[in-house]
């Protein structure tokens, strides 16, 4: 199936609408109801991938002692996944425009099938963080082509829904991995231990992949376009240079080679837009339309998107931190607390894209914001080392409530000027950017999260010492040798706050039998005070990013353009002629 819109500049909604009249292959099919099934199977692959993402955390511990992997391997087996992932879209994106998007995404989803099969016979820790790789590798191919897909196959009065669902089960695949991720290794099914989080991939990517053939229609660019090889190299070299060390960077304890790697990338991307520039100029196929970025809606959007995920990726890591490692909450019990989440999310995701957009336009997505804040303040007021399940519920469910509100529509306006032409790049820019700001939060963590979790650790350990001094001498531990195990126990508790454990400090205290419980019982109390501490400090930054995409919200336009999305008539066509004017 081939579309006919050959305008490479941004339409008007008339212009839109006309070409959509026309009898081509690639304008919506509103009386075809195998779109909806296609739907289906689009968004199990969807949710298959936002599982992957996140649903190995749970397992590491599994994966280490099965397979004696060192803590470098275990940070490529969970962030080489998404560094690749993010490598990978906006190629991904442009093949499904040049070479049909159904085709891509079936490929993807075989591909995706088979590196999960890998990453699940394997046998060493080499050969899973090589299958981890390239399982992100097809995922970059298959996720973009979701969104392009929906773009040039549903109408626009449709789009809300198909966007809210998918939305919603982005968010639930997420939300729930922990929970998902908990069960599937404590089953322990055919022995399979943590291996079962990637083999239950395979039979329901074969299904898909069955399935797609037969369901999903063939969309693609109407002109021959061929693939901007150099604006591929540039690109994938410059995100490199950026997502790199991003990624890695608090692992390998923020190196100066990766800052000179960062500043390195902006004049790789300042590069790479002279020659797609130069490129558009010469044939009229570039890697990145840069003709999208004239449309506000689709600038705007990308901006906030990359401030919402950035909000969500440095929270959802502190958050995962603070509950596990300071409550000492399980992956289950983690996973069920999170639902309130996931919740709030799901009642807003699907309100504001088929309800309260298309009636309040942009002010949905800033009263998200003011939501979020919201529900910041009461974690805030919240929060504690003995804070329950329930304590939680109230501060979670509300920003899950603002987050379905902000997130959801964003896809809306992003996509509601793009030429179906270009539907597979402006797909990847948007998961790109989506990738882009889960890196970002994830290095906000290490100033937001990290660096007070080593300070406050360092000072709880302090004031705890003398206690567990006190009581391992009334055990019966000599004064001399109760000082020293003192020493080792603060040492090996303020290194460990600081995430490199004194082999030596730490070895003395365990090797003790009186000292080692003691020593259990206040480390605990130290890790529930100091990550407490350090997820408070992670929520003030959470303010600003709220305020953040509080402003942000405010450059989209006020209304979504379409007709049937309901804006006022009179201020949404003067808006739109404006802003037609301006692109």
């Amino acid at each position: 199936m081939t579309s006919t819109n050959t305008n490479h500049d941004l339409e008007s909604p008339s212009a839109t609408a006309g070409a959509q009249a026309a009898p081509v292959v690639d304008a919506p099919a509103a009386a075809d109801p195998r779109r909806w099934i296609a739907f289906i199977i689009m968004t199990v692959a969807t949710f298959m991938d936002m599982l992957d993402g996140s649903i190995v955390n749970v397992a590491l511990p599994a994966i280490q002692h099965g397979m004696g992997a060192s803590f470098v391997q275990l940070q490529w087996i969970t962030a080489g996944y998404v560094f690749a992932f993010a490598l990978t879209l906006i190629t991904g994106g442009r093949l499904g425009d040049i070479y049909g998007r159904r085709r891509m995404f079936q490929l993807g989803v075989l591909a995706f099938v088979v590196t999960s099969f890998l990453c699940g016979i394997a046998t060493n820790p080499e050969m899973l963080v090589a299958s981890r790789l390239a399982q992100g590798l097809a995922a970059g191919l298959m996720v973009p082509q979701v969104m392009s897909i929906i773009h040039v196959t549903f109408p626009d009065k449709e789009k809300g829904a198909v966007f809210a669902i998918q939305g919603t089960i982005g968010g639930l695949a997420a939300t729930i991995a922990p929970l998902v991720g908990g069960l599937l290794v404590a089953w322990n099914v055919f022995d399979w231990s943590w291996r079962t989080i990637f083999l239950v991939n395979v039979p329901i990517g074969i299904l898909g992949y069955v399935l797609g053939w037969k369901y999903i229609n063939e969309s693609k660019a109407p002109s021959r376009i061929r693939l901007d090889l150099i604006g591929v190299v540039i690109a994938t070299v410059s995100l490199t240079a950026l997502l790199f060390p991003l990624t890695f960077g608090r692992e390998l304890h923020w190196p100066a080679w990766g800052f000179v790697l960062m500043a390195a990338s902006v004049i790789g991307f300042i590069g790479f837009v002279a020659y797609e520039k130069a490129k558009d100029r010469k044939d009229g196929m570039p890697l990145v339309p840069l003709n999208l970025f004239k449309s506000r809606s689709f600038s705007a959007a990308l901006a906030l998107m990359l401030g919402m995920f950035s909000f969500t990726g440095m929270f959802m890591l502190a958050l995962y931190l603070y509950l596990q490692e300071g409550l000492g909450f399980s992956p289950l019990r983690t996973g069920v607390t999170l639902l309130a989440f996931c919740i709030g999310a799901f009642i807003t995701a699907s309100a504001s894209v088929i309800a309260l957009v298309p009636k309040f336009g942009r002010a949905v997505l800033q009263a998200g914001a003011v939501v979020i804040a919201i529900g910041v303040a009461v974690l805030l007021f919240s929060i504690s080392p003995d804070i329950t399940s329930w304590g939680l519920v109230p501060g979670l469910l509300l920003i899950g409530l603002g987050f379905g509100m902000t997130a959801t529509p964003i896809a809306l306006f992003a996509l509601q000027e793009v030429p179906h032409e270009d539907a597979g790049a402006a797909s990847g820019l948007i998961n790109t950017k989506q990738q882009l700001g889960f890196a970002v939060g994830i290095s906000v963590v290490t100033l937001a999260f990290f660096a007070p979790l080593a300070s406050n650790g360092a000072t709880n350990a302090e004031s705890l010492a003398p206690q567990f001094r006190q009581e391992i001498v009334a055990a019966g531990v000599a004064d001399a040798r109760a000082t020293e195990l003192a020493g080792a126990f603060q040492t090996c508790a303020a290194s460990t706050f600081s995430g490199t454990p004194d082999a030596a400090a730490c070895g003395a205290v365990q090797a003790d039998p009186q000292a080692k419980a003691i020593a259990d019982k206040y480390t605990h109390q130290a890790a529930g005070q100091s990550f407490t501490d350090a997820f408070r400090t992670t929520l003030y930054v959470g303010f600003g990013f709220a305020a953040l995409a509080l402003l942000l919200a405010s450059f989209l336009p006020r209304w979504l353009k379409q007709e049937e999305w309901g804006a006022p008539a009179e201020e949404g066509a003067e808006e739109g002629a404006e802003d037609t004017a301006k692109a």
